[in-house]
């Protein structure tokens, strides 16, 4: 199917940016990794679009379920395989020819309140991709106000994040906070009304709280690195990012590893760039304004490309790479 063909009409959701990774990727061929398989746009259009077979990776067991009434449609090509795309290298015995990585929270989701993901309709507090281990409301708990206001501001990037700490330990010494109303009223009590067009108070606060439930920063380098490692020479990484701290940590990983990151300083000395792991484009791709009218989530994406050389796999030095100084120290929640 050529890059331009439409989506399957009962997909659960619009994969983002899927024709500029169908474009830049071209041919379409081999095996793929959808290392985010959600509800499975980005493989079936991989499936459909030439690709030989495709492994598809998620830690949220709802994506299976969902994928139930479709997924033997496509027989052997499509393997399903329950883990984090930080290990997508063990689901596999041979180098294969590309890997797509659509991070952050998936429609499916946002969509299901009982999820906790987001503050538009009421439900526990959860945010768990992966339906286990503690949850949002356990960190809310249990965190001490320095800890909640450094998570907030450094991974939400909130201005207030110590106001809007303080008043969740306030808060929760009167009543345990478990629901997402609950904390969602917390942090507009302490926030201004938002203006026309602006974004909910609490937008920054459930994306620190979810990126550290999550281990997300964590899970990037990780299965950036993964990717690295299980790539053909000539193989295809596409990553889409949907704010700009993640965009960042995508950005400067293709620039280190494509020999383009810099002279570094005698803090920080230039990474090695005599055998460059990536050919990748230095510029983002950002979705047309036909795109964003189908399907208004594209409106904040970025998708960056590069394609693997012959070079070895190796760790990347995180310090190079713009993580937010928690995730740097290591301090993500697992």
């Amino acid at each position: 199917m050529a890059a331009a063909a439409r989506a399957p009409q009962d997909a659960p959701h619009i994969p983002v940016l899927i024709d500029a990774i169908l474009d830049a990727c071209a041919p379409i061929g081999g095996v793929w990794i959808d290392g985010t398989f959600g509800a499975g746009g980005y493989t079936r259009r991989l499936l459909d679009g030439g690709a030989e077979r495709v492994i598809g990776i998620d830690r949220d067991p709802l994506a299976f379920q969902m994928a139930a009434g479709w997924a033997d449609d496509y027989g052997p090509r499509l393997t399903l395989v329950e883990s984090t795309f930080s290990k997508l290298d063990q689901a596999v015995d041979a180098p294969v020819d590309g890997v797509v990585l659509d991070l952050g929270v998936s429609s499916m989701q946002l969509d299901q309140a009982e999820r906790g993901f987001s503050f538009m309709a009421d439900g526990p507090l959860d945010m768990r991709m992966s339906q286990s281990g503690p949850s949002a409301a356990d960190l809310v708990a249990e965190a001490d106000e320095t800890a909640l206001a450094d998570i907030l501001f450094h991974y939400g990037e909130e201005r207030a994040s110590r106001r809007i700490a303080r008043a969740i330990v306030t808060a929760r010494d009167t009543d345990p906070i478990v629901t997402t109303r609950a904390l969602a009223a917390i942090v507009e009590r302490v926030l201004p009304r938002p203006k026309p067009g602006q974004s909910h108070p609490a937008t920054r606060t459930f994306q620190a709280l979810r990126i550290a439930v999550n281990n997300e920063f964590g899970e990037l380098v990780d299965g950036l690195e993964a990717a690295e490692r299980v790539l053909k020479p000539g193989g295809w990484l596409a990553v889409v990012s949907f704010h700009s701290l993640e965009d960042r940590v995508v950005k400067r990983f293709f620039q280190a590893r494509s020999g383009k990151g810099g002279g570094g300083n005698r803090y920080q000395p230039e990474e090695a760039t005599n055998a460059p792991r990536f050919d990748a484009r230095n510029k983002g791709i950002t979705a047309d304004k036909d795109e964003i009218d189908r399907n208004p989530r594209s409106r904040s994406a970025t998708l960056r490309v590069g394609r693997r050389t012959d070079a070895p796999a190796g760790p990347v030095d995180r310090s190079t790479l713009g993580l937010p100084r928690l995730a740097l120290r290591g301090e993500d929640r697992r």
